[in-house]
């Protein structure tokens, strides 16, 4: 059942990806600011503490990294941005810009699409093979790459470009 939303943008229901998700309730332009992702501004080391994942039967976390120091942890104080699930075809994005997230449409979104954005997780090793196990993808993507972590690091050629808008990342 739909839940009611200031958002003009969308209503949450119920997701096949992942509990509940974000549903476009009109169609959404590519380069739409859609929302803030907002909660409680945090330290890494409170983060890391609130989402242990040696203690954890579930890998799952609201956390959202907007510098070196501070995270957001959108599972207090957030808003219903929460619930945009993650998806390695994605049809928005998360950009930082004045130390504040929004999540933007990267391509036109047509009324009841699901929105999605790859949530990126902040790999702590590369080598760690099991990581990928514990963030499993579920988005059924043809691209999906299994796992909703960053991909692995490759070495960057001189000629590739820096993007004009940092990129958010969620924080495992």
């Amino acid at each position: 059942m739909p839940t009611s939303s200031d958002n003009p943008y969308f209503e949450i229901r119920r997701s096949r990806i992942q509990g509940r998700g974000a549903f476009a309730i009109r169609k959404i332009r590519k380069g739409t600011r859609i929302i803030e992702y907002t909660g409680e501004r945090i330290s890494h080391d409170e983060g890391d503490r609130r989402y242990d994942d040696e203690k954890m039967k579930r890998h799952h976390t609201f956390l959202f990294t907007l510098n070196s120091r501070t995270v957001v942890d959108g599972a207090v104080q957030g808003n219903e941005s929460r619930y945009i699930n993650h998806s390695c075809d994605p049809n928005c994005e998360a950009v930082i810009e004045d130390r504040r997230i929004w999540i933007e449409a990267v391509r036109t979104i047509q009324p009841g699409d699901e929105l999605v954005y790859d949530y990126q997780y902040e790999r702590e090793d590369d080598a760690d093979e099991d990581a990928d196990s514990w963030y499993p993808c579920r988005c059924g993507a043809a691209s999906c790459r299994g796992t909703i972590l960053a991909p692995r690091k490759r070495k960057r050629s001189a000629a590739t470009p820096a993007r004009a808008k940092q990129r958010a990342t969620r924080k495992r």
